[in-house]
């Protein structure tokens, strides 16, 4: 028995020997090999140092999605380009993009670029040459030197109302101080219409910094920016700061808070010979006012409106301004904002 059991020690000795460099050998085999990223299978593989390498080019593992570019600029009617042939000064030049849409060239004659991008319009004018054998290989380069058919429209309350190039920056405080920036008499909000789009965005304009970075979002080709106009209600004669008031709000101002916000009656007025004027389709409305009861709390408070005028006499002066007077000082009155 003893003699038994030492021969099958020897035996297996060599095959469990075997056995065991067997394993360590397919264990190395696996850690060398390709592990796959168990987040993103395929796209990473990890050399036997740790170090992880991208894939091939062209391989079937390797997928590029191109950025989103939603301020594309498009070559339209009327922009200025500067083409350039490379080898071939003759064909080279500026020109600009005719109302139909095309331009003009050398050997090759009319090339549509309406609607194209600098890219599509050197591809189609590489394409031109080709068939019409003038140049074998060609390399175009189109450089739009001014986009004159994809700019930005700012209307209404502006020191420079107009067209302005979407070249460069083009946000909406940068194309509001490129048209000179909002008069004393803008509205706090603005209204934008995008091309192609019947809705229109209403922003309002803030003076907190959180809320003005907020506002400040990306305008597009063929965009229009209109600045409305303020609410101004005119509080002339006997006040201390008599001009016009621009209302931020969208009303519920009364003839109290707009005689308080101009610095009250001077001591010379006539408040309860007070008259309000009031635009409509047939002129001027006149109402008489007694804002002397007003502030003693002895009469209703009054509703402003745009446009009104509200005249508080001297009690020196006997005779009274008629309607159109009143209209030509407010036209030259200073414009103030106030907080409400």
């Amino acid at each position: 028995m003893q003699r038994t059991s030492n021969f099958l020690s020897h035996v297996l000795k060599p095959v469990v020997v075997l056995g065991i460099v067997g394993l360590l050998q397919l264990a190395v085999a696996q850690n060398s090999g390709p592990v796959q990223d168990a987040t993103h299978p395929g796209n990473v593989t990890t050399e036997p140092s740790g170090t992880a390498t991208p894939p091939l080019a062209g391989s079937p593992e390797q997928k590029t999605t191109p950025p989103a570019n939603f301020s594309a600029l498009v070559i339209g009617p009327g922009d200025e380009v500067e083409i350039t042939v490379y080898g071939a000064p003759d064909l080279s030049g500026h020109t600009r993009v005719s109302a139909d849409g095309n331009i003009s060239m050398p050997l090759i004659g009319y090339v549509r670029v309406a609607g194209l991008s600098s890219s599509e319009a050197q591809a189609a004018i590489e394409t031109q040459l080709q068939q019409n054998n003038v140049v074998n290989d060609p390399q175009v380069s189109v450089y739009v030197k001014e986009y004159n058919s994809s700019g930005i429209s700012v209307a209404g309350e502006v020191a420079k109302p107009g067209f302005y190039s979407v070249l460069g920056p083009h946000r909406l405080f940068d194309v509001l101080q490129a048209a000179g920036g909002p008069t004393d008499k803008a509205a706090s909000k603005v209204v934008i219409s995008h091309r192609d789009q019947k809705d229109a965005t209403t922003l309002s304009i803030s003076k907190d910094p959180a809320e003005m970075a907020a506002s400040n979002v990306d305008l597009q080709p063929g965009d229009t920016v209109v600045v409305p106009r303020a609410g101004i209600v005119y509080v002339l004669g006997e006040v201390t700061r008599p001009g016009g008031y621009v209302l931020n709000s969208t009303g519920g101002i009364t003839v109290l808070q707009i005689v308080a916000v101009a610095g009250g009656p001077t001591h010379v007025a006539s408040a309860g010979k007070t008259r309000l004027l009031r635009r409509t389709e047939n002129g001027f409305q006149e109402q008489q006012l007694d804002v002397k009861k007003l502030l003693r709390g002895k009469a209703h408070d009054v509703s402003v409106r745009d446009q009104d005028i509200l005249f508080i006499p001297s009690s020196a002066i006997k005779e009274a301004m008629n309607a159109s007077a009143l209209v030509g000082v407010a036209a030259s009155a200073a414009i103030y904002r106030v907080p409400f």
